[in-house]
């Protein structure tokens, strides 16, 4: 009986739950779908850490969960999602990301296919953003307990030296620039989830920005960064009034926003200042 039920179980194209169960299907799990995507010569050992190599330079460490629904979207996934937004945190803290660890919490009847392209993407994003997944875990959870698939990351990076980035060093007559148009990554997460059809191009931002940041640092003295995820760029604008006790005046004309991202906040009745961005940063 058990040999048959493993059987059939092995041949399911969804998440069940003994492939949490440390057994003989985490282990196909680990070795059909994880690791032929994800693997390299640290995290392969599957040790229940990695062991990174020395550095003389100060360290940077940040840790995010990500739930979004639908898992897949326009422009990308929770994949892309979970690693972009991880190294995104280290290069607005003036970091260059070297290592991240990805735990996945995955639902029963979770389709294989859809864990396949998601790992696919979180490779792609990897791979572009020069940071390898060096550690990580996975669980299974009952039917109906989550959203499909629930993504932790936590990163760690080298801080450049000589580096000044904080809130106490913004003045009057600083100017605040944003790196792309605003506000797509949550409208495109909107739209999905609600159904909205529009025959558009509109996409998610979500991107690695490291290169982009470490190119503004190189080139001038930035005060101040931060990526616009949660609260988009109004939550960050209001985080620097209240530290700093000044004011900014935001231009409208001069915003960097789509028409269609514009039609669209004003069809669901948003302010795109407050809209999340997945491949901005704010300096």
């Amino acid at each position: 009986m058990t040999t048959a039920t493993m059987t059939a179980t092995h041949t399911t194209p969804r998440i069940v739950l003994p492939h949490g169960g440390g057994g003989q299907l985490t282990h196909q799990l680990l070795a059909e779908h994880i690791l032929p995507r994800l693997g390299n010569v640290l995290l392969d050992p599957l040790d229940d850490g990695a062991v990174l190599p020395p550095t003389t330079r100060q360290s940077a460490f940040t840790t995010d969960a990500f739930v979004v629904q639908p898992l897949i979207f326009p422009g990308g996934d929770i994949g892309r999602l979970a690693v972009c937004g991880t190294v995104n945190d280290l290069a607005v803290m003036g970091a260059i990301p070297r290592a991240l660890s990805l735990a996945l919490v995955l639902e029963e009847g979770l389709p294989i296919e859809t864990l396949d392209r998601i790992l696919a993407s979180v490779a792609t994003a990897a791979e572009q953003a020069d940071v390898a997944i060096v550690t990580g875990d996975t669980k299974v959870i009952e039917r109906r307990s989550g959203d499909g698939l629930i993504i932790t990351t936590s990163g760690i990076g080298e801080l450049r030296p000589d580096l000044d980035l904080a809130l106490s060093r913004i003045a009057p007559d600083d100017r605040v620039i944003i790196t792309g148009n605003i506000a797509e990554h949550g409208l495109t997460i909107m739209a999905a989830r609600e159904g909205i059809d529009f025959d558009t191009d509109l996409t998610s931002d979500v991107a690695p920005i490291n290169t982009l940041i470490h190119a503004m640092l190189d080139a001038g003295d930035v005060k101040f960064l931060r990526d616009p995820t949660r609260g988009g760029v109004a939550g960050v604008l209001c985080d620097i009034c209240e530290t700093t006790g000044l004011s900014i005046v935001v231009e409208e004309s001069a915003l960097p926003i789509s028409p269609t991202a514009r039609h669209l906040s004003e069809l669901l009745g948003l302010d795109p200042l407050t809209v999340a961005n997945e491949g901005n940063a704010l300096a």
